[in-house]
């Protein structure tokens, strides 16, 4: 017998309904702007030339990651994509292992060049989810 859990002052009607698509969106976009805002003052950082970069940048790196991740596999499950990926998701995974080491791999280049190249990873991760063309 299936055991379910129902909140009759909760706007939600069950459980299940918790976690749909739109709240997976949500989440995604929040862990993007964490993402993004932890990048810009990593860079931003290094471009003044202040020394070793603030604990807290790395921090809400690593908690934007954790936020893309866990929304990006679960909008994957609610919308039935189940292994073999297609192609942009794949891709998105990449862009997603390329932005997790990018304050690492950072420290090797200007940080001028940095910002064109945050910003062309971001759009390019941001266009594959939208458009999903292959």
């Amino acid at each position: 017998m299936a055991f379910r859990v129902y909140f009759p002052l909760h706007p939600f009607t069950n459980v299940t309904d918790a976690m749909s698509h739109t709240f997976y969106l949500v989440l995604h976009i929040v862990g993007l702007v964490l993402l993004t805002s932890s990048l810009g003052g990593m860079l931003v950082h290094r471009q003044t030339g202040s020394g070793d970069r603030p604990r807290m940048l790395a921090i809400l790196h690593g908690v934007g990651l954790f936020l893309l991740l866990l929304a990006g596999f679960g909008m994957l499950a609610r919308l039935g994509i189940m292994w073999p990926w297609p192609g942009w998701v794949a891709l998105k995974v990449v862009l997603f292992v390329v932005l997790g080491a990018f304050p690492a791999v950072s420290k090797r280049f200007d940080a001028g060049i940095g910002w064109w190249i945050a910003i062309i990873l971001i759009l390019l991760a941001a266009w594959t989810g939208i458009t999903k063309p292959f």
